[in-house]
């Protein structure tokens, strides 16, 4: 495990069994270079998720951590477990069905994080390129991310991508309560920091 990681990627899993093993391999082959570790957090999964976040445990061990709720506690709540643990200046959020590419995070934290971002950007929020949904399901987020943004005034249209780069002391500072994971730009740029959306890649399941 690095000492001091720059990056901490945090994944809440739900009964993803087939995706586990995709999506951390992939982590690391994307983000070669990068000192890294990857927080891993079962939800009580139901299917083999468990046992092959612990597989890749072993076959991770200087890299990966794995936390298993032992009640069904929700995505807010997994990341708020995650969240306790990471160990990095930046949390890279991916969901854990492959739908987020980390190919984003690897060309986001060499164009904006190792240049210099700047010390007020609290967070990095994907705005899906082409999304994988059905047109109904797409219009109703549009409509819904609308209605937010109009509300709330948080500078991002896409809140219900997964994909989102936080700096880890925002992060820290937040309030957390049931799908707080919906409202993350808002609570940060509430907080006093800036919000920044970047275009990302949408991808189907993986499994």
């Amino acid at each position: 495990m690095p000492d001091t990681p720059a990056l901490s990627v945090l994944i809440p899993f739900f009964n993803e069994e087939g995706n586990v093993h995709p999506v951390i391999d992939e982590v690391h082959e994307q983000l070669a270079g990068i000192s890294f570790e990857i927080v891993c957090v079962n939800d009580c999964s139901s299917d083999a998720t468990e046992r092959e976040l612990a597989e890749a445990k072993a076959k991770h061990p200087d890299t990966v951590v794995v936390f298993n709720h032992v009640e069904r506690r929700g995505k807010s709540a997994a990341l708020f477990t995650g969240l306790k643990s990471v160990r990095g200046q930046w949390v890279q959020l991916l969901d854990g069905d492959g739908q987020n590419d980390p190919a984003d995070t690897a060309r986001l934290w060499k164009t904006i994080i190792v240049p210099g971002a700047s010390p007020r950007l609290g967070i990095i929020a994907g705005k899906r390129s082409s999304r994988n949904d059905s047109g109904f399901k797409w219009l109703q987020s549009r409509v819904a991310n609308g209605v937010r943004r109009f509300v709330l005034q948080d500078d991002a249209t896409d809140t219900g991508c997964g994909w989102k780069l936080i700096r880890t002391e925002a992060f820290r500072d937040l309030p957390f309560f049931a799908s707080m994971h919906r409202f993350l730009p808002a609570l940060i740029k509430r907080a006093g920091w800036d919000v920044r959306e970047e275009m990302v890649n949408d991808r189907k399941r993986l499994a």
